[in-house]
């Protein structure tokens, strides 16, 4: 005993930082009680990527007006990436311009090599503006389902001369909008009322999934997005097979994965506004033919049955929003020590409701849950 009153100053300085570490420790061990890591899945182009702007927007620091100047360039090369896509369309669909001059500013814009795009010049921006007034280029945007075309290209050629301005700066909006593919593995907190959100988003085109598998570790919950446009298109990576139809394998497989059995799923239908304007010529039995378009009697609310096979059973917890008020719902509606809910989100206005209720359905029967069956009031 005596010997411990008698440490030499290497040795206390060695007990000073070996408590040093143990408070350590204990203060992280706590902070990991109120920290969170939601991985962020689903296809190409679903919205995740949008969904994680959309959060640093509402709960971050959202963007400042040198983080919006920094979109610029993207704009502008999502606006070639657009217009150049229409018009190799036109070609492949054989599809002939309205104006004979839309021939040479087709061609015009052909050459743009969009990767070194940072501004854009007088001749580009009326040509743009003309080919997209051209009955041809709005036929061949009609038909966009049979080839691949980003869903801002109406938007931001619609406020082309906004764009154009020299004094131009991108808004939160079109922050929003600009589709840059994600590669890799991007990581994003936020704090919530005291608690850390840890958003992970990962590449969703097939070929970025095997980067996936080292995120699944100790995830608190999954949100998995699907976009409800997407019924009628086809993979950009294989040009037979339904977005949608790969949203339901990819979604079947996630949550049949052993990792993720104590973690609660949130499965968000997305992209309602572009559903809106494409299913009222774009019918869903076309692509889904084993609908047979008959309502079911019941007023019942959704009815999600277990997950099958040797998993233990998840709860189902549901919401259904009318209107989008807000991501923040995403969290504000999970109840805490929940046991792995399953929780549907749908983002739909009361407008073709009956229709987008419809593609729930299809969605969800097909998978390995039951069907849903929702009656509009």
């Amino acid at each position: 005993m005596a010997g411990c009153c008698c440490l030499s100053a290497e040795e206390k300085e060695s007990q000073r930082i070996s408590a040093e570490i143990e408070r350590q420790l204990r203060r992280d061990k706590k902070d990991a009680r109120r920290e969170f890591k939601l991985l962020l899945l689903g296809t190409g182009e679903s919205g995740k990527s949008t969904f994680i702007k959309q959060m640093r927007i509402i709960h971050g620091s959202g963007y400042s007006d040198e983080d919006r100047k920094g979109f610029t360039k993207l704009v502008y090369q999502n606006i070639f990436t657009a217009m150049q896509s229409m018009i190799r369309a036109m070609d492949t669909l054989r599809i002939q311009y309205a104006c004979e001059q839309n021939k040479e500013n087709a061609q015009l814009i052909r050459e743009v090599e969009v990767d070194k795009v940072c501004a854009l010049s007088g001749d580009q921006v009326e040509a743009i503006k003309q080919l997209w007034q051209d009955p041809g280029i709005q036929e061949c945007y009609d038909r966009r389902r049979e080839y691949q075309l980003s869903d801002s290209a109406k938007y931001y050629l619609t406020d082309i001369d906004r764009i154009a301005m020299p004094s131009f700066v991108p808004t939160q909006q079109d922050v929003l909008r600009v589709r840059v593919p994600t590669t890799g593995i991007i990581e994003y907190p936020f704090d919530l009322e005291n608690i850390i959100f840890r958003m992970v988003d990962v590449g969703g085109q097939r070929s970025e999934r095997r980067k996936w598998i080292h995120c699944f570790e100790s995830v608190t919950s999954i949100i998995f997005l699907v976009a409800l446009s997407e019924y009628d298109q086809v993979l950009a990576e294989c040009d037979n097979e339904n977005r949608m139809e790969e949203s339901k394998a990819l979604f079947k497989t996630i949550i049949t994965y052993p990792w993720f059995l104590n973690s609660s799923v949130i499965l968000f239908l997305n992209k309602k506004d572009l559903l809106e304007e494409k299913i009222m010529y774009s019918h869903l039995i076309s692509y889904f033919p084993e609908y047979t378009g008959e309502w079911p009697s019941c007023g019942l609310p959704w009815q999600l049955s277990s997950i099958s096979g040797p998993h233990p059973p998840r709860l189902p917890l549901t919401h259904f929003l009318t209107e989008a008020p807000g991501a923040s719902l995403c969290f504000a509606c999970v109840p805490p020590r929940m046991p792995t809910p399953f929780v549907i989100f749908t983002l739909f206005s009361k407008t073709q409701l009956r229709c987008c209720l419809l593609l729930q359905e299809v969605l969800l029967t097909l998978t390995t849950l039951s069907s849903a069956l929702v009656c509009p009031q």
